[in-house]
């Protein structure tokens, strides 16, 4: 077992692990640590507690102290140099003519390196650029490109639900997503209706998986013949969030249809649901632009 205090650099970003060294790192306090970009300013959202050893991807940096109210000062300053380095930065991409959207500019704490987020279509040759701004700024120039789902976590604001997106407001992590998921949650193929903010499958698709691969597999497929205590009948409809099934009895010379819980009835031939074929995964779709958008969804799972 080996001692460890999570620390976060960017409000809803990955906790990365570091040794506290002898330092009492509390939850809340800021800490000063050594990372692969250099020195840098973070929060300790994990206390001090012990974690197995086959849980550390590399060797743990050291926190190297405990900020103080110059360090929380110099990070406020720092801050407040990052839009005046957009702003110039902006002004040098129109000069070059690139073809690229620039999101963020971000100072490590010791100011040795300035790095610039963007965004581009394809590939961009910005060493001209790189040299401007290492003469203006006089240290170290990094631009890094990044996909459009780091860009929303970014800039953030409201998803299709009305609420601050998940991923710029608590998920440190984008979950995989696939559009296997959609269709096992009886949501309509239709990319306005699944697709985020970003262009891309929604985060909060994956919230409910589990709980719908449970269900699924005790959830007979429509057609199947079943045990009820009303008597046999066939499967007409599934009621996934109801955990119940809707029933085709013959009662007598009359058929009827009741709705029952999947506890209470019995598969005597067929089938469960479980899982989705990649085959039964069909576009519901009329607009061409819409299975254009679809498909680009799809081919971004593989």
């Amino acid at each position: 077992m080996i001692k460890v205090v999570g620390v976060r650099f960017k409000k809803a970003g990955k906790i990365y692990y570091f040794d506290p060294v002898d330092f009492s790192v509390q939850k809340g306090n800021y800490v000063i640590v050594e990372t692969a970009r250099g020195i840098e300013f973070g929060e300790c959202v994990i206390g001090i507690k012990e974690i197995r050893d086959d849980e550390i991807i590399s060797p743990l940096k050291p926190v190297i102290r405990i900020a103080d109210e110059k360090d929380i000062q110099k990070h406020k300053e720092n801050k407040s140099k990052e839009q005046q380095a957009l702003d110039i930065c902006l002004k040098k991409i129109q000069e070059h003519n690139l073809k690229m959207k620039l999101i963020d500019v971000e100072y490590t704490f010791d100011n040795h390196k300035v790095i610039f987020y963007f965004t581009a279509d394809g590939r961009i040759d910005f060493r001209e650029l790189v040299k401007d701004l290492a003469t203006i700024f006089k240290t170290r120039i990094e631009l890094r490109q990044i996909g459009v789902r780091d860009e929303a976590k970014m800039i953030g604001g409201l998803g299709p639900c009305g609420r601050p997106m998940c991923c710029s407001s608590f998920l440190g992590d984008f979950a995989s997503v696939s559009i296997k998921m959609a269709k096992e949650q009886n949501l309509s193929l239709n990319p306005t209706k699944i697709s985020g903010i970003c262009g891309r499958l929604m985060c909060c698709l994956n919230y409910e998986q589990s709980t719908y691969e449970d269900i699924r597999k005790r959830l007979p497929k429509v057609g199947s013949i079943v045990e009820t205590i009303d008597g046999t009948g066939e499967v007409v409809e599934n009621l996934t969030v109801k955990e119940s099934v809707k029933v085709k009895l013959k009662l007598g010379d009359e058929e009827i249809i009741n709705m029952y819980k999947i506890e209470t009835v019995k598969l005597i031939s067929g089938s469960y649901e479980d899982s989705v074929e990649d085959s039964d995964i069909k576009l519901e779709i009329e607009s061409e632009e819409d299975k254009k958008l679809l498909k680009e969804l799809i081919n971004e799972e593989k």
